[in-house]
């Protein structure tokens, strides 16, 4: 499409003011085609806001749904949509912010088997997920794609933004391996400033239309990091990384690696919820070290509640012989849980895989 209707005109007017901007970069945002994976913390402000900026195709992809911790930070959401599937939610918003626009919901998990086919037509990605198993996914989805990919992350009071792209450093030159999942809690587990990813997730919005609209010096080979705390913004410089197993010189990593084997190797620590069910119907005991508030949501049962913060030797219900199972929401907590309770003397504590949130139990 090489033109503005009269209506797009009056609607991007101050886009066309901008000397720097004008009709050719509105023309590219509106021939433009996007994929956000993620329509929570990060992908509400960056759907809304890609949205009424005119980008022509945005497609929006997760297959999680909205409940009521979502709220303080997930601003296209309502208390109405609590229990909907997110991607439904936000797009609906993002249409009724601009119907002269396409969008689309892609109500699936990303996975080395579904990401290829959304990425075949699309000239930029932007990743709002909240894993790391996801993110070296897209990753390494966009690098063999050779697709643009904005990046952001988040965690309590502190974010950071990147642009990944030929001829830069990819996400694996930045974090070569995952780390444990104990020592990089997601928001659900360390909580975070519910402003801070309208914060981190404009930021990648602007990105997103300052490449695709070819304006500006975008964050290739830069990683520009944000403290809400201290008010302040830091810019590292970003090089590729001649031993990074994916775009390195020698490069280890060959095809596109499904999810499940991206991080490492079990945790001998952890449990899976198969083994662990079987534990539970012999009796043996089960431990909860979450909040009282999530307590009421959801639980297993039978079982013992302990919060974390609260832990101490003697309040633990079980013998130090005994076998016992640790849970949490999502794992992270309960692995920190199991690492104390064993330095007491408890070696048969066993942290729950993925926590209790990838059950989907309720009272």
């Amino acid at each position: 499409m090489n033109t503005l209707n009269e209506r797009e005109l009056e609607r991007y007017d101050r886009h066309l003011k901008l000397p720097s901007f004008g009709l050719e970069a509105q023309l590219k945002l509106k021939n433009a085609r996007v994929l956000l994976v993620g329509a929570g913390g990060l992908g509400c402000p960056i759907g809304l806001y890609l949205a009424a900026a005119g980008v022509g195709q945005l497609t929006v992809a997760d297959f999680d749904s909205i409940d009521l911790t979502n709220l303080q930070r997930q601003i296209a959401h309502r208390q109405a949509d609590l229990g909907k599937p997110k991607v439904l939610s936000l797009v609906q918003r993002m249409s009724d912010i601009n119907d002269a626009i396409e969008v689309i919901a892609a109500s699936e998990r990303m996975t080395a088997d579904t990401l290829p086919k959304w990425l075949h037509d699309v000239d930029l990605v932007l990743d709002g997920t909240d894993n790391f198993s996801t993110r070296y996914l897209i990753n390494d989805a966009c690098f063999f794609a050779k697709k643009p990919l904005v990046y952001g992350a988040i965690h309590q009071f502190e974010g950071q933004v990147s642009v990944f792209g030929p001829g830069g450093p990819c996400y694996r030159c930045l974090f070569p391996t995952p780390p444990p999942p104990e020592s990089a809690p997601n928001c659900a587990e360390a909580g975070v400033l519910g402003v801070l990813p309208g914060t981190v997730g404009l930021l990648m919005a602007t990105e997103a239309i300052k490449v695709l609209a070819g304006i500006g010096q975008p964050l290739l080979g830069k990683l520009l990091l944000y403290d809400a705390l201290d008010s302040q913004f830091r810019t590292l410089a970003l090089s590729p990384d001649p031993d990074c197993p994916l775009c390195g010189e020698k490069p280890q990593i060959q095809t596109l690696t499904p999810i499940a084997q991206v991080c490492a190797a079990p945790n001998p620590l952890e449990i899976t919820w198969a083994l662990a069910e079987k534990h539970l119907a012999a009796g043996i005991p089960f431990l909860d070290v979450r909040e009282p508030f999530e307590r009421e949501r959801e639980r297993i049962e039978p079982s013992h509640w302990i919060p974390l913060n609260a832990l101490s030797p003697e309040k633990i219900p079980f013998d130090e012989k005994d076998l016992a199972v640790v849970y949490c929401a999502m794992g992270g907590r309960s692995l920190r849980a199991v690492e104390t309770l064993r330095s007491w003397g408890y070696q048969r504590t066993f942290s729950l895989q993925g926590g209790i949130r990838s059950l989907n139990l309720k009272t």
